[in-house]
């Protein structure tokens, strides 16, 4: 008896790439998923960190800026007076963290403070 040699089927090199591609695309919707559920994660995991003055309201960034092109904030620099004199927020008041404690009573004590580092 003759043997006969089985005909093996190649598969489409495009089909390989067909293939990968939609395992890329379920891998990605996966990661976008996961994503979207982590914001509330991590708000509580900041709740959770050593903060320092954790009773001391925090500013967004927007907030912050539309309350210094309203006017209606005072705007402390909490750093040292050499990185102060590099840069700061025109017209902020340099108040280094560590004498805040002391000179803070030298603000009006009605007036919205916003302090900052960096």
């Amino acid at each position: 008896m003759a043997r006969q040699k089985k005909n093996k089927q190649k598969i489409d090199p495009s089909i390989w790439v067909i293939l990968i591609g939609g395992l890329m695309l379920v891998v990605a919707v996966i990661v976008l998923i996961i994503q979207a559920q982590q914001p509330a994660q991590s708000a509580v995991t900041n709740q959770n960190l050593n903060i320092p003055y954790p009773e001391v309201e925090r500013v967004s960034l927007q907030d912050a800026k539309a309350a210094y092109d309203a006017g209606t904030a005072i705007f402390v620099d909490v750093r040292g007076d050499d990185l102060y004199n590099v840069g700061h927020i025109p017209g902020a008041l340099s108040i280094p963290e560590s004498d805040l404690e002391s000179r803070i009573t030298n603000l009006d004590p009605n007036a919205r403070i916003i302090t900052y580092c960096t």
